[in-house]
């Protein structure tokens, strides 16, 4: 009877920027299409601006971009305190335009960009070339933060966003984060879940547990 080795797999928690990832990503290749603006653009501003959703902007007003009600702007506002100032030199609550649902935000993101002459030189760059979308936003005046661009390639960077500029979807193993591993003889692993791997030719000694752990890879403020 061959001998056997037990395999287990320790789940490591999902951040809240892949929870993030996995339920807009398809919305951002989809805007990508429409827009012509890069879908690794787009998911990383919603990252940064909606600090991956949590931000009080997005959860109170569905605004995941950080986008100002402007003057042309008709539809419902949220009033929140952020970079604006008055004539005393005291803190304002500024007007953000305020979305029925994340959608609607993502969509006139996209709106925004095209609509706005500033940034008509975008549109004339590949849909793949996120550095110079990163580097052209904040030329155009986008944000205010002068790392805004270099905050943005990070973040792309990490979470392999420029796959979805190729329409690639992300898979997990392909996130930065690496799980960790652990392996078990059978007597270690009594009363859990585990996966059985068969090794022929055994040693017919008994072989002490071991336990390998995989090294663990450790790895907002901008307004329009």
């Amino acid at each position: 009877m061959p001998f056997v080795l037990f395999l287990m797999v320790s789940a490591r928690p999902v951040s809240v920027q892949e929870k993030y990832i996995e339920q807009f990503k398809f919305l951002a290749i989809s805007e990508m299409d429409r827009s012509g603006i890069p879908a690794s653009i787009k998911m990383a501003q919603g990252l940064l601006e909606s600090m991956a959703g949590r931000s009080e902007l997005a959860i109170q007003a569905n605004n995941h971009f950080g986008i100002k009600c402007k003057n042309n702007w008709n539809g419902e506002t949220y009033q929140y305190e952020d970079d604006d100032y008055n004539t005393s030199g005291q803190l304002i609550a500024s007007c953000f335009r305020s979305y029925s649902s994340a959608i609607d935000s993502y969509k006139d993101h996209s709106d925004f960009l095209m609509n706005r002459p500033r940034y008509k030189e975008l549109f004339s760059l590949s849909k793949t070339d996120y550095t110079s979308w990163a580097y052209g936003l904040k030329r155009c005046g986008y944000a205010t933060d002068p790392n805004y661009a270099e905050r943005l390639i990070r973040t792309i960077q990490k979470y392999n966003l420029d796959l979805l500029d190729y329409k690639t979807e992300l898979k997990e193993e392909l996130i930065v984060e690496t799980p960790k591993r652990e392996i078990h003889t059978m007597e270690s692993l009594q009363n859990k879940m585990i996966k059985p791997i068969f090794v022929s030719n055994p040693v017919k000694k008994s072989i002490p547990a071991k336990t390998i752990k995989g090294v663990q890879k450790k790895k907002r403020k901008s307004r329009i």
